[in-house]
């Protein structure tokens, strides 16, 4: 019967987030936290849900109650490093984002989070490790290429900033332009 209980308020909290009643959902997921409390669904489904109406410092809570109850989730770890930055809690940020990497080493955005803290940090010579990490993983993506050509140039490395703009020439043109025109170096087109 719980089972039952369960997915009747998990369809219902689903239709609801589909015609966008986002409070009502939560107010679901709510009721079911007090018939489930330990389940690592309806709290990320919770935490998820605070940071999406604004309501930062409980979408906070809620992701430490996850990570009690889930603490070897790398994908949780992230979440709670990407809502710990848009907090700029940039030093419990890294250390999310650093677990979701030990935790799961092929999560790409968890690398590029961890570099985008380390720029914030102003630790660039460990920013430039974990976006290379983050673009081994994600070759074809423009957004960690991009943060480590800036990394580059922040790093009075003109060349190795030139090498990714070549790079990018030949599959994100724009994002290369977008380079040269922020950093004023000059990089002759890939063409």
């Amino acid at each position: 019967m719980s089972r039952l209980r369960y997915l009747g308020l998990k369809w219902r909290a689903m239709a609801l987030l589909v015609f966008a009643r986002r409070q009502e959902a939560l107010a679901v997921f709510e009721q079911m936290r007090g018939e489930f409390p330990r389940d690592p669904y309806v709290l990320a489904s919770i935490a998820h849900l605070q940071a999406q109406l604004g309501n930062r410092d409980a979408a906070l809570r809620g992701m430490d109650r996850l990570l009690e109850v889930e603490p070897g989730n790398g994908r949780h770890w992230y979440n709670h490093g990407f809502m710990l930055e848009e907090a700029q809690e940039y030093g419990r940020a890294e250390t999310a984002f650093r677990r979701a990497t030990e935790l799961a080493p092929d999560l790409d955005r968890a690398w590029y989070g961890l570099g985008l803290v380390l720029i914030r940090l102003q630790r660039f010579d460990e920013a430039v490790i974990a976006l290379k990490r983050n673009t081994k993983l994600q070759p074809m993506s423009p957004y960690g290429w991009y943060q480590l050509a800036r990394v580059h140039v922040d790093r009075h490395e003109p060349e190795e900033a030139r090498k990714i703009i070549r790079h990018l020439q030949g599959f994100e043109p724009k994002v290369a332009a977008q380079l040269v025109r922020e950093t004023g170096l000059s990089v002759p087109d890939a063409s």
